[in-house]
């Protein structure tokens, strides 16, 4: 049973109540991320969010630490591009505890200036973390490059030349600024009553500045490219992708499946052909980033430098096949129950629940049913999703990003065809 209720400041509070659950999950959600800031303040949602555990007027952070602790609950955060959420997951009857734990948190935190320079060298640590893990750095390096120019290409927890810039006004300010009512979803999953929650919000929710400041964002433009970023690496890295759907798309369903077929599990084209029948990687799989008016597609590999001519072609040729070749109804079926057994068994958990609501109020302003899901699925069919690969795999928007000793790179952007 899903409920939701709109506060007359305009917060919005959505509940589903789970009777054989042990567990609640409850995160507040705000509909500003990385994508929303400036260049020069790269970062400060994401410090932002490592901030607001480091200290209220009530509670230090060995004390906010010690009681989420003491109840055997989680307490922790995330940013993307487009929202940050601040989330706790407890048995149902320490709920009342986590929702004044994350009021605290949420609205008294004290934005300590020691605090916050020891927070800085940690995210500067996080920072020189990510660029020392070559499969991991290779999406930023992805991003940076399909949406060049634009706020999604930024990454999500700055770089060291912004977060070094951030002062303590400025994150206090654009804090302010940005966490407004009208753009905060709360969102609780598992045992829980949704009147009782709303009495349990009622005292922080009415201490949020109202109004709204997410501003409507421009689209990205795209161009064909090749970017080699020369690091004496072990392996090559490669990611290779170019636009597709906004997470709202009609065509989101298909999509999802040409990705399971793509490169999305074991049995995949790309697992099977470059990992299984050429040996050619031990990492190699595709995923799609949608956002609320675009997304992409992306293919990684880890090979060796010897190899990678090898597993662009091969990838290209699925590409192509996708697009000029129907696929199997035994494939199309496999894929569709793959698809919706995944959506299904991590709906077993309280906390992918809560997420799963806040996605679907930020992204549909709506609760999308599991039925609905279900049959969006089957009725894909092999040609809508021919039809789909056909438009997706455009040629004019395909961005190839490679690292390690690459040398001159022997694949232009010209020879990228599918």
């Amino acid at each position: 049973m899903v409920n939701k209720t709109v506060l007359n400041n305009g917060v919005r509070v959505i509940s589903e109540n789970i009777p054989h659950a042990y567990s609640v999950s409850i995160g507040i959600w705000v509909a500003n991320g990385s994508r929303h800031e400036q260049r020069e303040s790269n970062g400060v949602a994401h410090f932002i969010e490592h901030l607001l555990f480091k200290g209220t007027k009530r509670r230090s952070a060995l004390e906010i630490a010690r009681e989420i602790d003491s109840v055997g609950g989680i307490l922790n955060a995330f940013t993307s591009r487009e929202f940050v959420c601040y989330y706790a997951k407890v048995l149902d009857a320490f709920l009342p505890k986590a929702v004044n734990l994350l009021s605290d948190i949420f609205l008294n935190s004290v934005f300590d200036a020691e605090e916050i320079e020891k927070e800085r060298k940690v995210i500067l640590q996080e920072i020189n973390m990510l660029e020392d893990n070559p499969d991991d750095y290779i999406h930023d390096l992805f991003s940076q490059q399909l949406w060049h120019g634009h706020p999604l290409g930024m990454p999500i927890i700055g770089n060291e030349e912004s977060v070094g810039r951030l002062s303590r006004d400025f994150i206090i300010g654009y804090r302010n600024q940005k966490y407004c009512t009208e753009d905060i979803i709360i969102t609780a999953a598992g045992r829980v009553d949704h009147q009782e929650l709303l009495q349990s919000l009622s005292d922080m929710c009415a201490h949020i500045q109202t109004g709204s400041r997410t501003k409507a964002a421009r689209r990205p433009a795209y161009k064909k490219k090749v970017v080699v970023y020369e690091k004496d690496l072990e392996q090559a890295h490669l990611c290779l992708g170019l636009k597709a759907l906004p997470q709202n798309h009609e065509e989101r369903y298909a999509a999802h499946i040409m990705n399971t077929i793509l490169g999305g599990s074991m049995s995949s084209r790309l697992f099977q052909e470059i990992r299984e029948k050429a040996g050619l990687a031990y990492a190699i799989y595709s995923y799609m980033a949608n956002h609320s008016d675009t997304g992409s597609l992306a293919v990684y590999a880890g090979t060796s430098h010897e190899s990678l001519t090898e597993v662009i072609e091969l990838t290209l040729r699925e590409f192509k096949r996708l697009k000029t070749e129907a696929v199997s109804q035994v494939e199309l079926d496999s894929a569709k129950e793959q698809s919706k057994g995944n959506i299904l068994l991590s709906l077993e958990s309280s906390d992918n629940r809560m997420t799963k609501l806040a996605k679907n109020e930020i992204y549909f302003g709506r609760y999308q049913p599991f039925q609905e899901i279900i049959k969006g699925f089957d009725l894909v069919t092999a040609k809508t999703l021919q039809d789909l690969c056909e438009r997706l795999f455009d040629e004019r928007y395909v961005t190839l990003v490679v690292m390690g000793k690459v040398g001159e790179i022997a694949f232009p952007a010209a020879q990228i065809v599918f």
